[in-house]
């Protein structure tokens, strides 16, 4: 299944899709240093964003966020793209200083956690290679 977005930042991407229904702070809510989150009560809460695509509604916090995402891509911890259904500036601008491949408008609800993923942010699509989560 391949799915059409809007290209935030270029770039492509192949792994494992990490969702969450809420949105996520990264100012706070997931930790720099090691890519967890930390948000108390977060769906996410105690699991890695480090080297997933990160599939989430919207970004929500503190503009430092952006920061902190530019932060992470440089000591090895960030997610590998970012999947918003409304990407807000905070997201936008930190994928952009990171260079983290990154779209929106995308139909997040079709992607299951732990799917395949196939990020061609350039061409503003999204393949789901493995809908399962199982691996191939």
């Amino acid at each position: 299944m391949t799915l059409q977005g809007r290209k935030i930042f270029g770039g492509k991407a192949r792994g494992r899709a990490l969702v969450s229904v809420e949105g996520i702070s990264f100012f706070g809510g997931v930790n720099p240093d090691t890519g967890i989150v930390e948000e108390e009560g977060h769906p996410l809460q105690g699991t890695s964003v480090s080297g997933r695509v990160l599939v989430f509604p919207r970004g929500k916090g503190s503009t430092v966020g952006s920061y902190t995402l530019y932060r992470m891509k440089k000591t090895g911890t960030a997610p590998i793209a970012i999947l918003n259904r409304d990407c807000e500036t905070i997201v936008a601008v930190g994928a952009i200083i990171a260079e983290i491949p990154c779209m929106d408008r995308i139909d997040i609800d079709q992607i299951r956690d732990d799917a395949e993923l196939l990020v061609d942010a350039d061409n503003g699509m999204v393949e789901i290679t493995d809908a399962s989560g199982e691996g191939s």
